[in-house]
Formats: C-alpha cells, structure tokens, sequence
C-alpha cells in the first residue's frame, strides 16, 4: 500500500509539473498564434480581396491579385532580381568566408585583429551600407574617381546600367543578370562575408588536428586535405550558411531601398520594395498582400526541407 501511494504522488506531483509548465508557457503560445499565425491568415485573407483603393473592400477576388501580380512587368522583373540575387549573393559569401576562414585557421600573428575587421560589417545595419556603398558606386564620384586617375576612360555606370546580360527575351521581360545589380551584391557580399567566415571557422576549428595530420603523414597534399577531409565535413555548416543567407536575401528590402531603390526599368526592385510601395503608397493592400504571401512561399520553400532534414536527423540519433 505504501509503494502504490508513493507511486501514485508521483505521478501526481509530475502531472502537475507538467501543468505548471503548460500554463508559463501559454502566454507566449497564444501572443505567437495571434502575432505570427494570425497575422499570416489575415494577410492571406486580404489578398483574396478586392481591397486595392483607400475605402476597405473585403469583397471576394479569388486569385485576381495574384493573376495581376505575375502578368505585372514590374512584379516579372523583381522575381528575375531575386533569384540572380540571391544564387550570386550566396555563392560570393559563401566562397568568399571560406577563403577567409582556411586564411585564419592557420592561426598566423594578427589573427584576431583580422578576424574583427572581417566580422565589423555585421555591426552596420543594411541602411548604414546602402547609404556608403551607394556614394563609392555613384558613377560620378566615389570608386570612378580611381579609375579615371588610373586611365579608364569609360567607367562603369554601376547601380543605374540598366543593361542585362545575356538580354533573354521571355514574354515582356528581359531575363538574365542585371548589371546594376552586381552593385547591390558587392554591399551585400561585403557586410554578410565576415558571417560566414565566423561559420566556417568554428567548423574547422572543430576538426580534430590529429585527422589533418594523419592525411598528411599519408602522403595527402594540402588540396587534398581540403578537398577530401575539410570540406566534407564542412557540409552541415555551408548547408546552414545557405539557409541563413537564402532566407536574407529573399526579403531584402533595406539596403536596396537605401541605395538604389527600384532602378531604371526595375533593374534592382525587389519583391519587398514593392509591397511596401503598393501598400502603403498606392493603398493597394490586397496586391500588397499577394506580393507578401509570394515572398512567404519563397523563404518557405528554402526553411521546410531544412526543418524537415532537421527533425529527420534529430529522430535517427
């Protein structure tokens, strides 16, 4: 009698436990399901609306604003630049940390120093580097200053070429890489490397030296060693890296909107930069809230294969 009544206030004491904990969580569970969920489901809502003039109008549209949206040259253009953007954006940081990354894993004097200089770009917000890196790519002052002391007599127009190469035809719009964007991705590269070396330098921080040196003691060159031993183990780290920075530079808004803003002929507008316009400018808050769920969908479709790889490998263990 005495072990069944030790058992049963046991099981009472964790019940309640688990109740305690239950209720100090809530609060934040139901600010999440109203401030996320919630608002994710009226923005959805809204774009299915005819709500595009100032007076509200909730009346059903069914897909009108997202039909609207991808026949829009404006809307074609922004979805080119994302996608250039982004693929270039992540390649750049993401090779341009690792050579930073296996430069101070050798541990040479001054390494610390480097590695501040390299990380200080995170500290500026995208506003701070769009305002400066827009004065050293204007065309008539900034970096074409050097270049014309140096002898180029035609230097790059930078931010406002409105040139795209190869110039594809698809429809109305002009796909390929527009040359203007090439700006906004230095700015971007510059501030978002030093991320990315910091990633990559935890991780070769975190293989064994006794492993590099029995390659070498094997006959392994250093490429090898990099090839076959670094990088293999890197993966779980670049895999992160592309998450992070994929997921950024999908709704990039500020520094574009700092330093270019749409460009001539929407050569560097991005899907953020016009839905803050359509809303809030031209009071089109269904067409603004279609361009919000695209955006939603996109940085959906990078983020769930992660979470689902994520849990599978969190079951297997």
């Amino acid at each position: 009698m005495a072990e069944a009544q030790t058992v049963s206030t046991v099981k009472k004491g964790r019940h309640r436990e688990k109740w305690i904990s239950f209720l100090f969580v809530l609060p934040s569970l139901i600010a999440i399901f109203v401030f996320v969920y919630g608002f994710i489901a009226w923005t959805g809502y809204i774009s299915l609306t005819k709500w595009n003039t100032f007076l509200k109008d909730l009346s059903f549209a069914g897909l009108a604003n997202y039909r609207f949206l991808f026949a829009d040259f404006r809307f074609q253009s922004d979805l080119r630049n994302t996608v250039v953007f982004t693929l270039l954006f992540m390649a750049v940081c993401i090779c341009l940390g690792l050579f930073l990354a296996v430069l101070l894993d050798r541990k040479r004097k001054g390494e610390t120093l480097f590695r501040n200089i390299f990380l200080f770009p995170m500290a500026l917000s995208f506003i701070v580097t769009g305002v400066v890196w827009q004065w050293i790519f204007n065309p008539s002052t900034g970096i074409n200053l050097i270049l014309k002391q140096l002898g180029v007599d035609d230097p790059p127009l930078w931010y406002v070429q409105t040139k795209v190469v190869p110039d594809l035809h698809l429809g109305q719009l002009h796909a390929g890489l527009p040359l203007a964007l090439i700006a906004v991705i230095i700015a971007a590269a510059w501030q978002l490397s030093g991320f990315t070396m910091a990633m990559f330098l935890s991780g070769l921080r975190s293989i064994s030296d006794e492993l590099k040196e029995a390659a070498r003691v094997d006959g392994a060159t250093e490429w090898q060693v990099f090839r076959y031993i670094l990088l293999p183990a890197l993966k779980p780290i670049t895999f992160s890296a592309i998450i992070i920075l994929g997921h950024i530079s999908l709704k990039i808004f500020d520094l574009v909107y700092a330093m270019t803003g749409p460009g001539a002929a929407f050569v560097t507008d991005m899907p953020g930069l016009y839905m803050v316009e359509t809303t809030f400018k031209g009071s089109h808050y269904a067409q603004g809230a279609a361009i919000a769920v695209i955006m939603l969908v996109l940085v959906s479709l990078l983020i769930i294969p992660y979470l689902v790889l994520t849990f599978r490998k969190e079951e297997s263990l």
